[in-house]
């Protein structure tokens, strides 16, 4: 199983984006754990406060350090006393990754979302206002990622964005495990159009090789469509996959 641990200011937003459909059935099967950790319930001030004027002056408010390294500490320390517990001796026994979404980070793709597929733990956290205050980042931060050049009003949306992502590709988590091997991006390549019934809608038919029965020529034309559409659509991932296959 893998755990998600995302820590915010707002846990509902979360838990209610996550534990529906295909993510939320996986967590009920056991195949994922999704766990939104309240920032405000680490904080020392008695009225819940989490943030602060910044150093130097500006607009916004800053999130600062110290319930923002309390409530990481308490997860990590919960994952280790986990693995411990269970006896597991991996190489990830003394690592957990922690991602800080933000619009400075890599740029989040398929193959990221492969790699932290394989990891046991991941920890998201997700900043406000005008951020965290850079002591702590550099403090418990592993990975800085961003879904975008653009900015959100908090990092909610992006951790939510990336934990089906990454999520989708834990074994036992898709109904039908070949849906990952044949979606967009798996292979470098946009997805090859789909149909469904009925075979003429509004005048528009099935292509005919669907209807062919023959696999070889509908995986042909499938492969054919993909390259296609990506030539057309994203021209980025056109080159790039001419590239891998050494014809530029």
């Amino acid at each position: 199983m893998m755990n998600f641990y995302i820590l915010t200011l707002f846990p509902e937003m979360v838990l209610q984006g996550l534990n529906t459909s295909i993510i939320g059935r996986a967590a009920e099967k056991g195949c994922i754990s999704i766990e939104a950790v309240n920032i405000r319930d680490y904080t020392l001030d008695r009225h819940g406060k989490v943030d602060d004027y910044t150093y130097g002056g500006g607009a916004g408010m800053l999130m600062q350090a110290q319930p923002v390294y309390d409530a990481c500490m308490a997860v990590r320390e919960r994952i280790a006393a986990r693995r411990q517990e269970s006896g597991a001796r991996t190489e990830q026994n003394g690592r957990v990754r922690v991602i800080y979404v933000t619009p400075q980070g890599r740029t989040f793709h398929q193959d990221m979302a492969k790699e932290l597929a394989e990891e046991e733990d991941l920890i998201f956290l997700c900043g406000h206002y005008e951020g965290i205050d850079e002591r702590v980042l550099e403090e418990v931060v592993t990975d800085y990622v961003s879904i975008g050049d653009y900015v959100l009003t908090g990092g909610e949306l992006p951790a939510m964005v990336m934990t089906d992502a990454i999520a989708r590709l834990v074994p036992g988590v898709l109904h039908n495990d070949d849906s990952a091997v044949t979606e967009s991006f798996h292979d470098g390549l946009l997805e090859y159009p789909q149909y469904s019934r009925p075979e003429v809608w509004r005048g528009r038919r099935v292509p005919e090789v669907l209807l062919s029965g023959d696999h070889a020529r509908v995986e042909e034309w499938r492969l054919a469509q993909s390259v296609e559409r990506t030539k057309r659509l994203r021209p980025d991932l056109y080159e790039r996959y001419l590239s891998e296959r050494g014809t530029v």
